[in-house]
């Protein structure tokens, strides 16, 4: 199946410049939906990546990291923005293109010396994936790789990251 040709293309957004890859046009094809689940996992599994949890980035990590832990057999932990978890919490300050940003995870979210999957829908700069992996540092688990349905790979957001596998499905 051609997934590229199920995600929209926007041109000028967020801003001037940018080309949005919008991910909605799949979600709502039922079976384009079902075979990036179903060959997301197949790939993670084909490269090795045995993990005892997925987590997962607010929000798109979370439509994508759900199902595959279902399918993988793992957990599924979410990452949230700052102030949206009820309990105490691990955070991870990082550097946006103007500003910064948290991310939080419940600190018994996981426990200790746990294999951790981090997924997501696209990687870009790598700004949220890295601070995602310091969240997983700062709890004392194994990273064990990166899953992303896009990559854009003109924004090298891979440099930025662990030296993990990083598992991809499309690349722009």
């Amino acid at each position: 199946m051609d997934l590229k040709s199920l995600i929209r293309d926007v041109p000028d957004f967020p801003k001037p410049g940018i080309l949005f890859r919008d991910i909605t046009t799949l979600l709502r094809d039922p079976e384009g939906l079902r075979y990036t689940i179903d060959s997301f996992a197949q790939k993670l599994t084909d490269a090795g990546l045995k993990a005892d949890y997925i987590l997962g980035m607010e929000s798109r990590g979370f439509i994508f990291g759900a199902p595959l832990a279902y399918k993988l057999g793992t957990g599924f932990i979410p990452v949230r923005k700052k102030g949206k978890l009820p309990a105490a919490v691990h955070s991870v300050e990082y550097q946006l293109e103007y500003g910064t940003d948290c991310l939080q995870v419940h600190q018994d979210a996981l426990p200790e010396r746990s294999r951790v999957l981090i997924v997501d829908d696209l990687i870009a700069t790598g700004g949220t994936a890295s601070a995602t992996a310091k969240l997983v540092q700062q709890i004392g688990c194994e990273l064990v790789g990166f899953g992303f349905i896009i990559e854009l790979q003109d924004l090298q957001g891979r440099k930025h990251l662990p030296d993990v596998p990083i598992v991809t499905l499309i690349e722009y």
